[in-house]
């Protein structure tokens, strides 16, 4: 199992809801309010300079789900320049289910 940490642009969360349906991933939990500042491109900070906000997501899924996520959210990436959509992926050791 893998986790996947997706951040992006509150403007492109209608688009990322869609890919989530698309590719049957059901299970996650949003961060809808995310302030911060990538390596390139304007800080969002949600202030009067700087008003624009991310949106975050966390969702555990099966390893096979992984890469078409990816290639779904490179493809966003390259049409929407301007929206940051970063996605990071770590391995999934063990959760809560697995323990007696």
């Amino acid at each position: 199992m893998k986790a996947i940490f997706l951040i992006h642009n509150q403007s492109v969360t209608e688009q990322i809801n869609y890919l989530l349906e698309r590719l049957d991933i059901k299970a996650y939990t949003k961060w809808e309010t995310v302030i911060g500042k990538g390596t390139v491109g304007e800080p969002r900070f949600g202030t009067h300079t700087w008003p624009e906000l991310n949106s975050a997501l966390i969702s555990v899924v099966d390893d096979e789900k992984v890469q078409p996520f990816l290639s779904a959210i490179h493809k966003l990436d390259k049409i929407n320049e301007g929206a940051g959509i970063k996605a990071f992926v770590w391995d999934v050791l063990m959760s809560s289910d697995d323990v007696e």
